[in-house]
């Protein structure tokens, strides 16, 4: 399942091999990791112009394409796909839910705000659901109330790592928060610049967050599905993403300057509260 983080860094959602991952998967996990990595940076790092990003995108869809059908590609990213080779014929990884991601990613590039919910949910649709129906699939978990469920933790992390990021994505130019839910609370884009503190801003935050906690529990019963110790790291992602949101949701207008980080207690708290799942 995704962790939450998206766009500031690197593109973070995934548990990045972790310990409580079976040591079987851990391959398959930074495979999957390393090629979604490498097209976020194709899409959002440096500074080459979004004609450029576009142009390399493709070149890694059609790598990719290549290394599904054991054919090499322009060599440009031997180490992506090198690795994911293997991963994509002992796996018979779905293509289509890579090719999701690259989608989203080609988005990124090119559009910065969305008129509405709809829109947005199906952005997260390509940029977060696919992570989660990838390491269902390494799980053999594929039916579909599994998935749908997957689908809402994972639209609903998404979700919270906007809101989290919203001091680093406005003056980037980007915004997540759609038009139809600002002009529901009287606000338009410009009234989150830098150094604005609109009042009907704490209640448009609360009806954000609530969207994606919401989300995050229609999916919750997911835990339950996924063996292991697997299970017991989705717990605490779905905990932290509602910690997340809690710290965010206490933070109030300042998260328009200042973004939070969990520390050793939301840790410890997020364990327990994975206990009582």
């Amino acid at each position: 399942m995704p962790s939450p983080h998206h766009g500031v860094d690197h593109y973070e959602n995934f548990p990045v091999a972790s310990v409580l991952c079976p040591p079987r998967l851990r391959p398959a996990v930074r495979a999957i990791y390393g090629f979604a990595r490498t097209a976020d940076d194709l899409a959002d790092e440096g500074n080459a112009a979004p004609g450029e990003r576009l142009a390399a995108l493709a070149q890694y869809r059609s790598d990719l394409l290549a290394c599904a059908q054991g054919q090499g590609g322009s060599g440009r990213w031997p180490r992506v796909f090198d690795t994911l080779a293997p991963v994509l014929r002992d796996f018979s990884l779905p293509l289509k839910l890579l090719c999701d991601l690259l989608s989203a990613f080609e988005q990124d590039v090119v559009q910065q705000h969305y008129d509405s919910r709809t829109q947005l949910l199906d952005y997260c649709s390509r940029s977060a659901n696919p992570v989660g129906r990838l390491l269902l699939h390494l799980y053999g978990i594929e039916d579909e109330v599994a998935l749908r469920q997957s689908d809402a933790i994972c639209t609903a992390l998404q979700l919270i790592n906007f809101w989290q990021d919203l001091s680093e994505d406005l003056p980037r130019g980007r915004i997540y928060l759609p038009r139809d839910l600002l002009a529901e609370h009287g606000l338009v884009a410009d009234d989150l610049r830098p150094g604005q503190h609109p009042p009907a801003f704490e209640g448009l935050l609360h009806a954000a967050l609530q969207w994606a906690c919401d989300l995050m529990h229609q999916g919750a019963a997911l835990v339950r599905r996924v063996p292991g110790r697997a299970g017991w790291e989705l717990r605490l992602v779905v905990q932290g993403g509602l910690r997340i949101a809690q710290r965010v949701h206490a933070l109030g207008p300042a998260v328009l300057h200042q973004r939070i980080e969990l520390g050793p207690a939301d840790v410890a708290l997020m364990a327990w509260r994975s206990l009582r799942m």
